[in-house]
């Protein structure tokens, strides 16, 4: 059998300057933001007539995103792009800001491809897709005999 035995918290190093400088530059929430790709949260809900999907989206225009139906896969993208331009004496500053994103989803056989809504309110966007009839789940009692 073998043990092992942990530090309980404390620095493996003996130096622990250069761990807290270490792990200050790796957690750094500025660099973590630029280098992590940024994709919306998504939320999927279901009930017996369709199908909710939401993405926090803020910041956007319903004018920035593009829907697509491909087969059974939707897709939702949206670009944006600003610029933005401030005059300092005899110099000019400019900066630029570009952000894009790409979700998919496979659609399940019971979606009704034909009746996809989608709606843009206080930087959410909340798209239905219906269930077809038939895969609706349909209740009834059953009488006994």
């Amino acid at each position: 059998m073998t043990l092992v035995k942990f530090n309980n918290g404390l620095k493996a190093n003996a130096n622990p300057f250069f761990n807290d400088v270490f792990d200050s530059i790796v957690n750094d929430s500025f660099l973590s933001d630029k280098l992590v790709a940024r994709v919306p949260a998504v939320n999927i809900a279901e009930n017996d007539s369709e199908f909710h999907i939401e993405l926090a989206v803020p910041g956007l225009k319903k004018e920035d995103f593009k829907i697509n139906l491909d087969k059974n896969v939707l897709s939702i993208s949206a670009e944006k792009k600003t610029e933005s331009g401030q005059e300092v004496k005899k110099y000019s500053k400019r900066e630029y800001s570009y952000s894009s994103f790409v979700r998919s989803f496979t659609l399940p056989d019971s979606a009704d491809y034909a009746k996809i809504e989608a709606d843009y309110t206080d930087g959410i966007l909340k798209l239905t897709v219906a269930k077809r009839e038939e895969a609706k789940f349909q209740s009834r009692e059953i009488a006994i005999k």
